[in-house]
């Protein structure tokens, strides 16, 4: 059987195969990468109000609009960087959040600094191993949870901007803190 012929879950379908290609390889595999988590931060945060397939589309010019991601780099951008990241057509050219991005790498640096990496800090927030849902479709699948709120509303007490729960929420699942694969997608492992 081929990969195309695998079930899936439904918003992975008629997209296109880059979104394919998202859902079985990366979406609810949990990362313990803070160069990850911190991509996910600026693709998640830009995503706000848009469709993930036009972030995705978008994330090879993000990686270079965004210093491969390194949060050390993009915490010393200028207003200058900023406004020239708000001529790049290959981004979401949004100036709150190419701005917010900058400010969560200064905010993600400091909880590096007070937890020794990110990954061990937004990982308390589900106990240290994935929450694993037993979604049967869809329409299951809620914006946000308990431990979106509460992760949530950490990061906004840290200073991150563009944080809110269902954003997080979102953030959860892409990193595989949440496994929301529903139940007959071959990508959930039980």
């Amino acid at each position: 059987m081929t990969a195309n012929f695998r079930k899936r879950c439904a918003w992975a379908e008629g997209v296109g195969d880059f979104y394919i290609k998202y859902h079985d390889a990366e979406w609810g595999e949990p990362v313990h990468d803070d160069r990850k988590h911190f991509e996910f931060l600026i693709l998640e945060g830009a995503q706000a109000g848009l469709s993930w397939a036009t972030v995705l589309k978008k994330r090879e010019a993000y990686r270079k609009a965004f210093a491969r991601f390194e949060p050390a780099w993009v915490a010393r951008f200028t207003e200058k960087k900023i406004v020239t990241l708000l001529k790049n057509p290959g981004i979401i050219r949004n100036r709150l959040k190419v701005a917010a991005a900058v400010t969560n790498a200064r905010a993600f640096l400091a909880v590096q600094k007070e937890f020794g990496s990110f990954d061990a800090y937004v990982w308390r927030f589900v106990g240290g191993k994935p929450i694993r849902n037993r979604r049967r479709s869809m329409k299951d699948i809620p914006a946000t949870s308990l431990e979106s709120d509460a992760l949530s509303a950490d990061l906004k007490r840290r200073g991150f901007k563009f944080v809110g729960s269902t954003i997080i929420y979102a953030h959860m699942q892409a990193v595989g803190m949440v496994n929301d694969h529903v139940v007959d997608c071959f990508r959930r492992r039980l």
